[in-house]
């Protein structure tokens, strides 16, 4: 480690990306006595409103990364498209953590499921495309319904087309615009689920209790918590998100999110794709455990012993998306729920506003 293994209270970290997960991340950071300098290129960004500083640059900026390197003691980060030459100028002078590797195999959808094929972890059937050929020679191996996403910088239904009987492969390849791809086979799921894993400098881990996902127009609508699971199924997603975490050498917060396949009565886990940062669908852990993703991914980076993932509540986390969040006064006077707002100046359609958590009492059983 370049920097102290432990950070004492009154250190500064740094955040690369200034949205909503850099405001959560920092507030989380200010809760323990940590100071937070936000670098993101947006001057309007909602996480600068909670940081002690911030950068307003470009991320290819070698001038200003040296000297955000300089006044911060860590540094992390809240969306995995950081450039690879970011982190790897700024992992020169400082600790960047997750680590370069995470960041590498999580932009690259085929790098994952490469990964995940090497530690014997089930994914949907796959094939590289590089280009047309190569696509129409994997619809042939895979089939149709297919669904063709681009290896890099997708993320929220963006970058991918489905692929039916029928329809042209030109055109699918060219609505990528030709991009280096991945075809995914169809999978059939009952479910929709994510593990929450922390990880921290000296190897220790923790899982959160799987939350089940709905997706609304390819953005996530709701997570519930504790997913429709046989329990054998839910430890074998936490087992597969630790031995994730293990493999990459990770440090901090990781998802990984899952597809449920039930056939005859058995139920089976199909890794999707996995973050490396704190997720949209950990929310709820603000309001249904004691220590939150947010505060377990600062207390992993910061070397610090890692919190308590134990759910105390049932929760139902619903993200406010564009118009949605003008009802903040009927959601902030709704017994049971707790509403945070991502302070983002305007609201437009697919734009996340904000969410509410639903907390009840936990059931047993």
């Amino acid at each position: 480690m370049k920097g102290e293994a432990v950070l004492r209270p009154g250190a500064t970290i740094g955040i690369l990306g200034g949205g909503q997960l850099g405001r959560m991340l920092a507030t989380a950071a200010a809760e323990l006595g940590f100071r937070c300098h936000v670098y993101c290129p947006d001057g309007e960004s909602p996480a600068f409103d909670v940081a002690a500083a911030r950068t307003v640059a470009a991320y290819e900026n070698e001038a200003a990364l040296a000297a955000f390197a300089g006044s911060v003691d860590v540094v992390t980060y809240e969306f995995e498209n950081v450039p690879s030459a970011t982190a790897d100028f700024l992992g020169a002078q400082v600790d960047v953590l997750p680590g370069p590797r995470a960041l590498a195999v999580s932009q690259d959808r085929l790098s994952e499921k490469e990964l995940m094929q090497g530690l014997g972890i089930p994914v949907a059937p796959f094939a590289a495309v590089d280009d047309l050929a190569g696509l129409e020679a994997a619809l042939e191996r895979l089939g149709r319904p297919s669904i063709l996403k681009t290896r890099r910088f997708g993320y929220d239904g963006k970058g991918q087309v489905a692929i039916r009987a029928g329809d042209d492969a030109a055109a699918a390849f060219a609505a990528i615009a030709g991009k280096p791809a991945v075809l995914e086979g169809f999978v059939t799921f009952a479910r929709e689920v994510s593990a929450l894993v922390v990880r921290g400098r000296n190897g220790e881990t923790a899982v959160y209790d799987i939350v089940e996902n709905v997706h609304r127009n390819h953005i996530l609508a709701t997570s519930t918590v504790p997913a429709k699971l046989a329990e054998a199924t839910a430890e074998a997603a936490r087992g597969i998100a630790a031995k994730v975490a293990e493999a990459l050498d990770y440090v901090g917060l990781l998802a990984v999110e899952m597809f449920v396949v039930e056939a005859d009565g058995e139920e089976r886990l199909l890794v999707n794709e996995i973050a490396p940062r704190v997720h949209n669908s950990g929310h709820w852990t603000q309001d249904g455990c004691l220590v939150s993703q947010f505060e377990n991914h600062i207390r992993a980076i910061a070397g610090w012993p890692l919190g308590s993932t134990i759910r105390h509540s049932d929760a139902v986390m619903t993200n406010l998306v564009g118009a949605e969040a003008d009802e903040w006064q009927r959601l902030a006077a709704e017994p049971g729920a707790r509403l945070h707002l991502y302070g983002k100046a305007e609201s437009r359609p697919g734009r996340k506003m904000g969410h509410v958590n639903r907390i009840a009492p936990r059931q047993q059983g």
